[in-house]
């Protein structure tokens, strides 16, 4: 192995790889450099993932889809980026896929089945959309199976059960109140646990990177406690976003297309739930169109749809919850007045009406909370006036 990823330039194996993929061969080397470096690895495992990409033999993929809207397997291959979708179909062998796949009915299923014959225990199973569960897996059949018999037969001789997407990762948009299918993860269905990819739809870097650190180790990437690759979800989306320093600063937008929403103000007053979510999509972006490529970046609030119980779950305006940031007692306004606060007065009405302590609380709770006025806005007037 090649401990050196620029000698890999010359390498015969990458003449042949620029040919098929159309790509010059350093833009690849340095999308194996960045991929490295987003998982944390070093620059030997960025050469060593290089030369499996150009000269090991792609490993069988089976991709199944239940109960989704086919946004996950469109943001892998969409037309846009030309060069992820020839990537990705390079670094693997799609043997399966019902809506990639020429074949249809009893040819479909019979390549399904050859195709995990002949690569017993090597092929990688991937799994988009949740599975139903009521009434015995009835809401979702392909080939006279449910998607319940499909999965467990699929996986049984799987190296490796990749859930790609929220759906299929914990249930997403389907399993949401009242979930009259019974949708389910692919872990509940089997019993185990999974690589999960979640997002909505996950950003396709997440999957190449994931499975060409399989291709290359022959194991998967390092996972946190629900089966997601820790190099793609192991810090908050709020650590790194473009907008944090707002956050810090006090500085929220309060409605969509108002002054500090046309300026790039921190949109948790909004609904961001960037506090609560993991994910890397202030990292490496969304959509390869440029700068600022990611909800948040183009001025909406991130809506957590790579956490169980947020995404789908939580009311989109909801605020998050500060999971790691702990706000201070009261925020600077963007032009502070000198000699005014909260008079003793307004603080006293406030505790009579609600039994809260107020003070340096209720700046805080006003900072933080909905933009609705409340008595504390008018009372110390009305006091003066009265001689409080």
């Amino acid at each position: 192995m090649n401990n050196n990823i620029e000698a890999l330039e010359n390498h015969e194996s990458l003449y042949a790889l620029e040919d098929r993929l159309g790509i010059s061969r350093r833009n690849f080397l340095q999308m194996c450099s960045a991929m490295a470096a987003t998982m944390g690895l070093s620059g030997e495992a960025a050469a060593a993932m290089a030369e499996a990409v150009a000269s090991k033999k792609r490993p069988s993929v089976i991709w199944l889809q239940f109960q989704e809207c086919t946004g996950c397997t469109e943001s892998m291959l969409r037309a846009e980026h030309p060069t992820l979708e020839k990537l990705i179909l390079d670094v693997i062998s799609l043997d399966y896929h019902e809506t990639l796949m020429a074949a249809a009915g009893h040819q479909a299923e019979a390549a399904r089945k050859a195709a995990m014959a002949a690569n017993k225990g090597k092929y990688i199973l991937v799994i988009e959309g949740a599975t139903p569960t009521k009434e015995n897996g009835i809401y979702c059949k392909i080939g006279g199976k449910t998607a319940i018999e499909l999965t467990k037969e699929c996986a049984a001789d799987a190296a490796a059960v990749i859930a790609i997407g929220s759906c299929a990762s914990w249930g997403g948009m389907p399993s949401t109140t009242p979930n009259p299918t019974g949708a389910s993860a692919t872990h509940e269905i089997l019993g185990k646990p999974v690589v999960t990819i979640p997002g909505c739809p996950p950003n396709p870097y997440n999957f190449l990177s994931t499975v060409v650190h399989f291709l290359t180790f022959g194991k998967l990437p390092e996972l946190d406690e629900k089966g997601r690759p820790k190099f793609a979800y192991g810090r908050l989306i709020h650590e790194n976003c473009e907008r944090r320093p707002h956050f810090d600063a006090g500085r929220f937008a309060m409605q969509f297309g108002d002054e500090g929403h046309r300026k790039g103000y921190c949109l948790y007053k909004l609904g961001c739930k960037g506090p609560e979510t993991y994910a890397n999509c202030p990292a490496i972006l969304f959509g390869d169109v440029g700068n600022a490529s990611w909800p948040v970046g183009t001025g909406h609030p991130c809506i957590g749809c790579t956490e169980k119980g947020i995404g789908f779950q939580k009311p989109i305006h909801a605020l998050a919850e500060l999971k790691s940031v702990k706000p201070p007692l009261g925020y600077p306004r963007i032009v502070e007045e000198n000699g005014k606060g909260v008079s003793f007065a307004a603080a006293a009405a406030l505790a009579a009406i609600t039994g809260v302590a107020a003070g340096a609380g209720v700046m805080m709770a006003k900072n933080l909370g909905a933009d609705v006025k409340t008595d504390l806005d008018e009372t110390p007037k009305k006091s003066e006036k009265e001689g409080a």
